[in-house]
């Protein structure tokens, strides 16, 4: 079993009630880009939100690494910062009690998990939570220029997000972005994939280990959410086929396969019209296995 689980959102009738689920928005930063080549955690921070907007808990910390702090132009987390900082055995616990029963969230979701299992599963941090990239998800439904996460969330509310290259502020921006997408949909959004996972029997929280946040909760939650001006897509994409560098050809490929599946839908949905009977039960069963070959479900490519 993989670190995590993923899935991912959709208009079809499968899967559950995004707005109904909570989700726990995970960002890290670290020492460097690759934990194979020695690149370790520096801060952590989730925030936990259901899908209708409503904050539920907020936490972060800068971690000890053990290791010289790299990355500092774009982290700003210099030595002297982590002096004192817990180190990763002692935040699983925090970590494990804020995943527990809530669909795990990032944008780029696959470099969290990167180091997710370079650390924090050796750490004691259970493996089988269930997954969501928002990234991947804008891509599949929203025709943008661009997707990271300060340009998309420009191009869609008119406003940049706050605390850029800080766990907590990357994390409140992209929980702010998952929520908003799911208000903003043309057509309910619906979560397709694994069911969140409740952890059972984890580590208590040691109430002597001491936090050190680089920024401070903001009071009230989260702020009203943002109309947005968005290109939502005809055809969904293929969440499987968003990741990586999705230049120029790996979108061209992604939009024609989604073409395709639409008008196998289509002709499937006209036959069961027509025909009725035999043709609507085998109709229905390959609308099934459709529905849950897409997407997170395969895995996730790039």
């Amino acid at each position: 079993m993989g670190t995590l689980r993923t899935g991912e959102l959709t208009r079809r009738r499968v899967g559950t009630r995004a707005a109904d689920l909570e989700y726990a928005v995970l960002d890290v930063e670290t020492t460097g880009l690759d934990p194979r080549e020695g690149a370790r955690l520096v801060e952590v921070a989730v925030v936990r939100v259901r899908g209708d907007g409503e904050l539920v808990d907020e936490f972060s910390t800068l971690v000890d690494p053990r290791v010289p702090v790299g990355g500092q132009e774009f982290h700003g987390i210099g030595e002297g910062d982590v002096i004192g900082a817990p180190r990763v055995a002692e935040i699983v616990p925090r970590l494990a009690q804020l995943l527990s029963g809530a669909v795990v969230v990032g944008h780029n979701l696959d470099f969290e998990e990167r180091f997710l299992t370079a650390e924090l599963v050796p750490a004691g941090l259970p493996r089988g939570q269930s997954g969501l990239c928002t990234l991947r998800a804008l891509r599949a439904q929203i025709d943008l220029p661009r997707y990271s996460l300060p340009r998309a969330t420009h191009l869609l509310s008119g406003s940049w997000p706050t605390g850029q290259h800080t766990a907590l502020g990357d994390a409140r921006a992209c929980a702010r972005l998952l929520v908003e997408m799911i208000a903003n949909a043309p057509g309910e959004l619906r979560y397709a994939g694994p069911p969140p996972l409740v952890l059972r029997g984890g580590v208590p929280v040691d109430g002597t280990v001491r936090w050190k946040p680089r920024t401070t909760p903001e009071p009230g939650g989260l702020e009203p959410l943002n109309e947005w001006k968005a290109c939502w897509r005809d055809a969904e994409l293929d969440a499987a086929l968003c990741g990586g560098a999705f230049g120029a050809a790996d979108r061209a490929a992604a939009e024609s396969a989604a073409h395709r599946d639409s008008r196998l839908w289509e002709r499937v949905a006209a036959a069961a019209a027509v025909t009725g009977g035999v043709a609507a039960t085998v109709a229905g069963g390959l609308l099934v296995r459709m529905a849950g070959g897409r997407g997170g479900l395969r895995g996730r490519a790039g």
